[in-house]
């Protein structure tokens, strides 16, 4: 909630033919609550019926036990969104549904499109309205305006026009869609629960509900999932892979295996190559909490010095404190993070962090080091700068927002209040992975951008991203 860096991408979870469809989605909504915070929504079918709810906030508040019991069905889908400043609305939340000539069709995206603009217009000027700001609603109507005879034929045209991140979960009177797109930017896995099939975001879903991990869902492919079992079609051209590499520094759950391995263990690599990247004389190394943990765990293993948890978190903060006020932000730093006054006293640390964006959340948390007692700050990220916004679902600043893109690695040091900054390589970020660096979008350091947006980039914000 004070954190200063990117906002976290959107959550998604599919069930089909288990009986308890809404409580299980609503569990393995619970489990992936971290991808997003504004909304939470689940749609359900019992194979003539659809129904939904959703409302804002997150979601233990959005759900109660009587809520649960009206979503009745076996199959059913639901979403957790991001949060976003000044777009609280429930008008955005999802999953989003309509009703056309064909019966009713809701979706849950998790991504970002890079051509809504053109895409928005075309269909507006054949008569479309638009209820909401997300680029989510374009997919739902341009399945509606498809003029082919079978769903599946529509499904695929849909999302032929589509250019950029998009992992999905769609539903029906009678079945459950899966579509990823063909570079892969976003994680999507499948499992089964006792012959029922489930797919979510990340894995840490399937792991509550007590489900078995399949396979993930393959970039540019589209699962038909109906009671005569799944359908897999591959319609579009195959494309080098760009799976974000921030789900494995960040994003992602550390207990999670996405893009085929784990984020802990990776995490982990990120702090060891920054280790002997940049090696610190200094008494202990420190994480913040919560992203910082893994990285740091990595750093003190290679390096040797002692690890302490020497900032505490706070875990019971919500909203409240989200506020304009500067004076207000910099208070709600202190009261999520508390550090151990007693342990980094006179004491040379490291702390390990996971990014630096803008870098006002880090000079506070800094200046409190500072004022109890620390001899030495270093700070380590366990990435390279950010120098350059995300158009593929992560809610980066502006460019001219990011620190990075503007200061030298010198100069945020001076702004934050170090003794030393010292980021990780492109080059040890890569070897880090546990996958080929081929695989892998990198766009936000390097501008590398896989998927070009239409007009460059000018259109990112014309949708909220989902």
């Amino acid at each position: 909630m004070f954190r200063e860096g990117p906002k976290e991408a959107c959550g998604v979870i599919g069930i089909f033919g288990h009986p308890d469809a809404a409580r299980l989605t609503y569990l393995g909504l619970y489990a992936l609550q971290h991808r997003g915070q504004e909304s939470a929504g689940i749609t359900v079918s019992d194979g003539k019926k659809i129904s939904s709810h959703k409302g804002m906030g997150l979601v233990a508040d959005v759900f109660s036990g009587n809520t649960l019991d009206k979503l009745k069905g076996d199959r059913g889908i639901g979403h957790v969104r991001y949060s976003t400043t000044g777009s609280s609305n429930i008008k955005n939340a999802q999953p989003f549904m309509v009703e056309y000539s064909r019966g009713k069709i809701a979706v849950g995206h998790n991504g970002n499109l890079v051509n809504t603009r053109k895409l928005r217009d075309e269909l507006e000027a054949h008569g479309a309205i638009f209820q909401t700001t997300m680029d989510s609603e374009l997919i739902v109507h341009l399945i509606a305006n498809a003029r082919k005879k079978k769903l599946e034929d529509n499904v695929v045209y849909a999302l032929s026009q589509l250019k950029g991140a998009y992992s999905l979960v769609l539903i029906t009177e009678d079945q459950v869609i899966v579509a990823r797109d063909p570079n892969g930017f976003r994680p999507l896995c499948l499992g089964k629960l006792n012959g029922a099939y489930v797919v979510a975001s990340e894995t840490c879903a399937f792991d509550l509900i007590q489900a078995k991990y399949v396979r993930d869902i393959e970039p540019g492919e589209i699962l038909f999932i109906k009671k005569d079992g799944l359908k897999s079609v591959t319609p579009f051209k195959s494309v080098k892979h760009s799976f974000c590499i921030f789900e494995y520094i960040y994003f992602a759950r550390p207990d999670s295996n996405i893009f085929g391995s784990n984020v802990y263990l990776t995490r982990r690599r990120l702090g060891e190559e920054l280790a002997k990247e940049a090696p610190v004389k200094a008494d202990m190394v420190i994480p913040v909490p919560d992203s910082g943990n893994y990285a740091g765990l990595g750093y003190a293993h290679a390096s040797g010095l002692p690890f302490e948890m020497g900032i505490v978190r706070n875990h019971y903060i919500g909203r409240t404190f989200i506020q304009p006020s500067q004076y207000i932000r910099d208070f709600g730093v202190k009261i999520k993070l508390n550090p151990v006054r007693e342990l980094i006293k006179g004491k040379r640390i490291v702390l390990v962090e996971d990014s630096i964006v803008r870098g006002t959340t880090s000079r506070t948390r800094v200046r409190t080091l500072r004022d109890m007692g620390a001899k030495e700050v270093h700070m380590c990220v366990s990435c390279p700068p950010h120098i350059f916004p995300c158009y593929y679902g992560i809610d980066f600043p502006t460019t001219e927002e990011l620190i990075a893109s503007s200061k030298s690695v010198e100069k945020i040091a001076d702004f934050i209040g170090l003794d030393s900054l010292q980021y990780l390589s492109v080059e040890g970020m890569l070897k880090s992975m546990p996958i080929s660096r081929k695989e892998f979008c990198t766009a936000c350091f390097t501008r590398n951008c896989p998927v070009v947006p239409d007009d460059g980039g000018t259109d990112k914000n014309v949708f909220e991203r989902d």
